[in-house]
């Protein structure tokens, strides 16, 4: 794994632990632009917004539009995101034309980069992004699970 990628998923893991402090599932997402710099980061805010679309990919993906240059196009770019996108974070991953997505923790319940569903790379799309994971699955699944046993009081 680069030094890139790597640091990208640390700082992803650290907007997640952020996120559990507003009361929102901990996840967090960083992009990448061609040449590797940060050129967005979010953490899961639909709690925070009352908004079902504010999962940290989406944030993201809207933030990185803006400074990348090049309308809704982040072509060269890649999302880095500490769970498996959903099918509406997977759909926006290809909508905007990322080239890569890696992701640490599978999310065998709604999974859509492999694990339930496999949108990012159905053949029937336009654009089918590279994807990596297990990127320090281990600690993004142990942040996902505290979190989770804390919300059940267990």
């Amino acid at each position: 794994m680069s030094p890139d990628l790597d640091a990208a998923m640390g700082r992803a893991l650290e907007l997640a632990a952020a996120a559990e402090g507003w009361g929102d599932t901990p996840i967090g997402a960083v992009v990448l632009g061609p040449d590797g710099t940060v050129l967005a980061e979010a953490a899961n805010e639909r709690e925070k917004r009352s908004d079902p679309t504010a999962h940290a990919e989406v944030r993201a993906l809207r933030a990185a539009a803006q400074a990348h240059g090049d309308g809704w196009r982040l072509s060269g770019c890649t999302l880095v995101v500490t769970l498996e996108p959903c099918t509406m974070c997977a759909g926006a991953s290809v909508l905007s034309r990322v080239d890569h997505i890696v992701f640490g923790a599978e999310d065998p319940k709604a999974g859509a980069a492999g694990s339930l569903w496999d949108v990012v790379r159905d053949r029937r799309l336009n654009h089918r992004p590279q994807v990596t994971g297990g990127v320090r699955a281990e600690e993004c699944g142990a942040l996902l699970r505290a979190f989770f046993r804390r919300q059940r009081g267990l």
